[in-house]
């Protein structure tokens, strides 16, 4: 699902790192593992947040596969995803529920007052908040911000996960994957761990253990070979909210 401009920014990018597709996947990856990980603790609701065109397995298909009654609301800003979402989102379980809606992350009070999440979630329970691969997209002022108003919009003990992409790892291969983002109309941001960790702490939240990793190396499934590090160039982590 995508269209020229899409494959000819993709082909770009990764002819500068060819291992964009191996660090893509393991965020990927990172993302069916959080999901795992927040409904085993109880948390049978979930925002995900710039979500994307849907590809399958998606956050409501991991969720439900534990929790059937999971219910698990979508938003992004662009009309291209809303559409494809309509179409290929309609795989909920009968017991669960799931919504779409187009809002923007950088107005988190209102993406959280919109229908969809309102008639969905029920958010005086905690919530499951993810923020995958989409924060770097705001700077770091506008991040702040938008972790705060979420942090105090949510019920106590919810829960947000992240992930950024880095050029700790990588290096100059990642910043040129910048660069070429940039010359689309893109502004792209990479943090260090560090960097990342001090955009959860410093909006009040408690960083979950192992804390903020590579997305391969953050609660990797026992039966898997994490890729080569050089390879990965994505931190993430979950936070609780007080």
């Amino acid at each position: 699902d995508n269209f020229p401009a899409d494959r000819e920014a993709g082909d770009k990018m990764v002819a500068a790192w060819p291992s964009l597709t191996t660090s893509m996947r393991a965020n990927r990856a990172f993302m069916h593992r959080t999901t795992r990980w927040l409904i085993r603790r109880g948390i049978d609701q979930l925002l995900d947040i710039g979500t994307g065109i849907p590809t399958s397995p998606n956050v409501h298909e991991v969720a439900q596969a534990i929790d059937p009654q999971a219910r698990v609301v979508y938003t992004d800003n662009d009309p291209i995803v809303l559409a494809h979402a309509r179409a290929l989102l309609r795989t909920s379980t009968p017991k669960g529920r799931i919504g779409y809606e187009e809002a923007d992350l950088r107005d988190p009070r209102a993406l959280l007052h919109t229908p969809a999440v309102r008639q969905t979630l029920d958010l005086t329970r905690p919530v499951g908040v993810l923020l995958l691969a989409v924060l770097q997209f705001v700077p770091d002022s506008e991040a702040h911000e938008i972790l705060r108003t979420l942090v105090q919009q949510l019920p106590p003990g919810s829960f947000v996960a992240v992930s950024l992409p880095t050029a700790d790892t990588a290096g100059e291969a990642a910043d040129r994957v910048a660069g070429h983002y940039g010359e689309s109309g893109i502004p792209v941001v990479m943090r260090t761990a560090a960097e990342v960790t001090r955009l959860l702490t410093s909006c009040g939240i408690d960083i979950a253990p192992p804390g903020v990793h590579l997305v391969h190396r953050w609660n990797p499934d026992p039966d898997t070979t994490p890729e080569d590090d050089s390879q990965v160039a994505m931190y993430g982590g979950i936070g609780i909210t007080p």
